[in-house]
């Protein structure tokens, strides 16, 4: 049983690569530098040295895989996010297509189930349409927002301030992604389930940004005071850094998208994941705020 997986030093999947290792697997990891591997886990895989947006390594090194962990690895500053999401999955949908391999888990998103309208996921759900005209097992993950997106505003915490374009009230799905990580692993090692299947991670709890905002104050132990922006200071701020104009609307989308997002699937035992959001803050947070 070969497994592939993609993007082996995210969030994500280092998480799968190190529970593939302890279940005994030996997988193949797709990897743009394998200095960036773990050093415990070098010589536990097969690393395959290349670029995810080169077609023909992406047919190369997916041959004769009987599953595929599919993360997209377009940036959100890419000149045209929705399209080069489609473009780069699109040798790995032809492998499955040719047989070439079995079944593909995809990390999706939350909102992708809308098809148009929220802006990079629209890429996303390019991508699972690809996938499921395949005629392989395909396994759709759509996740909620992930804790480690906080990382970004770092600067901000360490001033007390959290920045959002959302609306501070509507709830949404938080997750962990070493949670995302052990789901992953779960549904590669299983060989159990076929044709298309989708399925959410959602996290312990939905939660509004002013009550992630709270949740913040009391894990780090300071003032965290959550400040709302409009669309246009998103757009304007996105410009003055440089992005090219498909970028900033694909960021700007996903925002104005998911403001009235209801999830497809429902929050119950299969979508639900355990490490809450203070856990989370206090023991990754709370270190790199006290430097």
């Amino acid at each position: 049983m070969t497994i592939v997986v993609t993007t082996p030093t995210g969030h994500v999947g280092s998480r799968v690569v190190r529970l593939l290792v302890q279940a005994g697997v030996r997988p193949r990891v797709l990897v743009r530098d394998p200095a960036r591997l773990d050093a415990e886990l070098r010589g536990r895989v097969d690393a395959r040295r290349g670029d995810l947006t080169d077609p023909g390594f992406v047919r190369e090194a997916t041959a004769g895989a009987r599953t595929v962990f599919w993360v997209d690895p377009t940036p959100h500053t890419a000149e045209d996010p929705i399209g080069t999401s489609r473009r780069t999955a699109a040798p790995l949908a032809d492998a499955a297509r040719s047989g070439d391999v079995a079944r593909i888990v995809f990390l999706s998103s939350v909102g992708a189930e809308k098809r148009h309208g929220v802006g990079h996921i629209d890429g996303l759900a390019r991508i699972e349409e690809l996938f499921d005209a395949t005629g392989a097992d395909v396994l759709h993950l759509r996740c909620g927002y992930f804790f480690t997106n906080l990382l970004l505003s770092l600067d901000e915490l360490r001033q007390g301030v959290l920045t959002t374009a959302a609306d501070p009230q509507q709830p949404m799905p938080w997750v962990d992604p070493r949670d995302i990580g052990e789901v992953v692993a779960a549904r590669l090692l299983c060989e159990r389930w076929q044709g298309r299947v989708v399925q959410a991670v959602h996290g312990p709890e939905d939660l509004t940004f002013t009550q992630v905002a709270g949740i913040l104050a009391e894990a780090l132990g300071r003032r965290v005071s959550l400040r709302t922006v409009t669309d246009d200071d998103v757009r304007a701020t996105l410009r003055s850094a440089g992005l090219p104009p498909k970028a900033v609307e694909a960021i700007v989308g996903m925002l104005a998208g998911s403001r009235d997002l209801v999830p497809e699937q429902p929050r119950d035992m299969t979508t639900t994941t355990p490490t809450p959001l203070s856990a989370w803050a206090h023991t990754r947070l709370r270190p790199l705020l006290a430097t």
